[in-house]
């Protein structure tokens, strides 16, 4: 199996703003030693007790160093020495170097769910059952222990998910007089009364280059696209042209053509002034939504949002459905995987570290004991005036959620996604066409990797 290759395209890009990387070779501003795992950055935190086991941990969480402290603040044995090696690819580039050279993995580095099975396929990360993870399986969400298994093991912590909803601009449904929609059919009657009421904008984007979020819209209809299992690392099921997915990119090429949505690129900056300017009634978003809403520029300051469940094909038996979400997870490197394992457990396993990663970070907790709390069910959020938008939406979102099985080779099927998407938006292909022929496209792959297609 040609596991370079699919360790250079089976990597995921998060479609939120890059956060500051700190280069391999640069000292941490205390100029503390690097951790167990060889490599050689440094500490960007203090270490509290020097004579302690230290753990280098990569990671792009916003406001993550005073987390960071009150880990080593609490912990006399091991201590956390944190660097961030850049956020999403720029991460797992650099971790895939360190595969290749056999040296310079931290011990735990922080991996989107999407992306484990791209590097437990390489063995570069650590089953983490010996270490007892499966004590703390009842701290989390089914779904959200159902993303960081296979078959029996275990390779990483959950911490922070994207449950999805809907966040509208209710002073543009109110002028327009659009209903709320609970379903997509109703998505699509507010859609064409909102064009007929002559409003400037429309209701909501399709983007061709949605990756996750467009997966996550054809799961909600009963796709499952990959079934794969890291205990029989050559074998894939595919069927990415299954019968949810057809009906779900049939729906929104319909709202395409009839110029119902846009079909802005995801996360461009054009998409961005959009978002916060009119241009979209509704935006689709995941938990972390609101948090990236909030830190956009040049609002429209009279903009009035609130946030509601996202639309379903059956309100009698609705699915939900996640965008996104991170975990901890410790390298095949690391020198104390026991050490690094208690690390990757606990360091989000506090109320007070929850409240700092919530509070300053706009994270949403996958961790139970803060996810089901009275604290985090009664946050409001200034945004939404006031709005308890996880009581409303996000909580029964999170709960909800079942989990989903990514492919080894995840960021290739989602770079194959977004130009047959493209094609079909451009009228080059029918929505049927464009999933037929990402399973021709994927398949290939998969053989030419050296996969079994099942």
């Amino acid at each position: 199996m040609n596991i370079r290759l699919i360790a250079a395209t089976g990597l995921a890009a998060l479609g939120v703003a890059t956060l500051a990387a700190c280069s391999s070779g640069e000292e941490g501003e205390n100029g503390e030693s690097a951790g167990t795992g060889g490599s050689d950055q440094a500490c960007t935190n203090e270490i509290v007790n020097e004579d302690a086991t230290q753990v280098l941990v990569w990671a792009w969480y916003p406001s993550f160093e005073p987390v960071v402290d009150l880990f080593n603040e609490t912990h006399d044995d091991v201590q956390v020495c944190w660097t961030n090696a850049g956020q999403g690819n720029d991460e797992y580039s650099k971790f895939s170097t360190a595969i290749e050279a056999g040296s310079g993995a931290p011990d735990v580095i922080m991996l989107e769910a999407e992306v484990l099975s791209s590097f437990t396929i390489r063995d570069a990360l650590v089953d983490l059952t010996e270490y007892g993870v499966n004590d703390i399986e009842g701290d989390y969400t089914e779904g959200a222990w159902s993303d960081v298994k296979s078959g029996d093991a275990v390779y990483a912590v959950p911490v922070d998910g994207g449950p999805m909803g809907m966040l509208y601009r209710k002073d543009i449904f109110d002028e327009y007089g659009i209903e709320v929609p609970e379903t997509w059919e109703d998505f699509a009657v507010a859609a064409e009364a909102l064009k007929d009421a002559g409003a400037p904008g429309v209701l909501a984007d399709f983007p061709t280059n949605g990756r996750a979020y467009n997966q996550a819209l054809f799961a909600q209809a009963g796709s499952v696209p990959f079934e794969y299992d890291s205990a029989q690392p050559q074998e894939i099921s595919i069927e990415v042209n299954d019968q949810g997915a057809k009906d779900v990119n049939a729906y929104w090429a319909d709202l395409v053509d009839r110029g119902l949505v846009a079909t802005d690129d995801a996360f461009a900056a054009d998409y961005n002034t959009k978002l916060v300017d009119g241009s979209y009634a509704v935006y689709i978003a995941a938990a972390w939504g609101p948090g990236y809403l909030a830190g956009l520029s040049d609002a429209e300051p009279d903009a009035q949002w609130r946030a509601a469940p996202v639309p379903q094909w059956d309100l009698a038996n609705p699915v939900q459905i996640n965008w996104g979400g991170s975990t901890f997870a410790v390298t095949s490197q690391a020198e104390n995987p026991e050490a690094a394992a208690l690390v990757a457990k606990e360091i989000f396993g506090t109320e007070e570290a929850w409240k700092i990663g919530i509070e300053e970070a706009a994270l949403f907790p996958l961790w139970t004991p803060i996810l089901e709390s009275d604290y985090f069910a009664d946050l409001e959020y200034p945004f939404f005036d006031g709005q308890q938008i996880n009581r409303d939406v996000f909580l029964e979102a999170a709960a909800g959620y079942e989990g989903f099985t990514f492919s080894p080779f995840q960021n290739y099927a989602y770079d194959q996604l977004t130009e047959e998407l493209f094609a079909m938006v451009e009228g080059q292909k029918s929505s049927d066409q464009a999933l037929d022929d990402l399973q021709a496209t994927l398949v290939q792959y998969a053989n030419d990797q050296g996969f079994t297609v099942n």
